[in-house]
């Protein structure tokens, strides 16, 4: 009775989770058929999909095509299906990093509503965008905010390159 009741206040042991959540990803890895590098690639990249899309808030990077690569030639060299299991939850758990966002697309995220209203309250003004009291609010900060967004995410891409 005492070792059912433990559970009750924790919950399931994150080892007894991380066993089960890998046992249903390799089961859903190997329903594909994988033959090739491109089917394994596929495959990986099918399950941070499938991560990213079911958990709500945090997100996971992707791995590299290298690193994939180098566990796809240790998964081809593996005897037997036990192997290959134990090869590919070693790869997930390595590989499975949530994202970190940085420091200027939050504050881009914060900054760039209250901007793009002060920039349609200035702008409703100026007799060339009269245009612009047509666009309902509800509409016009969401979209300035997402492009601030992109653009600020797409111009640190390529200065850090």
């Amino acid at each position: 009775m005492g070792g059912s009741m433990g559970f009750l206040g924790k919950g399931v042991p994150p080892t007894q989770m991380m066993n089960m959540v890998m046992g249903s990803l390799y089961k859903q890895f190997t329903q594909k058929a994988i033959n090739s590098f491109d089917d394994f690639h596929v495959a990986v990249l099918d399950i941070f999909n499938n991560f990213n899309s079911a958990l709500p808030g945090r997100h996971f990077d992707f791995p590299t095509p290298d690193q994939i690569k180098a566990c796809f030639a240790r998964w081809k060299e593996a005897k037997d299906e036990e192997e290959k299991k134990k090869l590919f939850i070693e790869f997930m758990s390595k590989s499975v990093k949530p994202s970190k966002l940085d420091d200027v697309t939050m504050i881009t995220g914060i900054v760039s509503p209250p901007a793009a209203m002060a920039a349609k309250r200035a702008g409703e003004n100026v007799p060339q965008l009269k245009l612009i009291k047509l666009i309902p609010d509800v509409i016009f900060v969401p979209t300035v905010t997402i492009l601030a967004i992109v653009s600020a995410k797409l111009s640190r891409r390529m200065y850090l390159k």
